[in-house]
């Protein structure tokens, strides 16, 4: 049976490694963002968009690794304010205006660890949504 041979085809490899971890180029250089924060129990959804409301970028505990009942952790959430803090600089965004929804821990993990990447916060917005008065409560029990 012997041992199978492989032909390197030199050069060819090279190129093709460099490529691949080379950063690619940000599409759009913007100077201002508003960040979205939604801190649920669960999880921490953070999401970078240009003036307009347009996506840029977006980064969730879970798209990081995370699982379970970590998810949903103060740690989480700044790991993901890291990441989006990352790829906001190399977009060029000096400031961002915050709007947070939701009450779960990573509410202002999240937001202290994007301004720890030197991006300047212009303004904090909670959009939490409350109830005026709930759902209609339950019928009384007949017993």
């Amino acid at each position: 049976m012997g041992k199978k041979r492989i032909v390197k085809e030199e050069g060819k490899d090279d190129a093709a490694v460099k490529t691949a971890a080379a950063p690619r180029a940000p599409k759009k250089k913007v100077e201002f963002g508003r960040l979205y924060v939604e801190s649920t129990y669960n999880n921490t959804k953070v999401l970078l968009a240009d003036g307009k409301g347009n996506a840029l970028v977006f980064s969730s505990s879970g798209a990081l690794g995370f699982a379970g009942a970590k998810k949903g952790t103060p740690f989480a959430a700044a790991k993901v304010g890291e990441a989006l803090g990352e790829k906001a600089k190399t977009m060029g965004i000096k400031e961002v205006e915050v709007i947070v929804r939701g009450v779960g821990a990573g509410r202002e993990s999240s937001i202290r660890a994007f301004s720890g990447k030197g991006i300047g916060i212009t303004a904090i917005k909670d959009v939490t949504p409350v109830p005026h008065n709930g759902p209609r409560p339950p019928k009384p029990r007949r017993v």
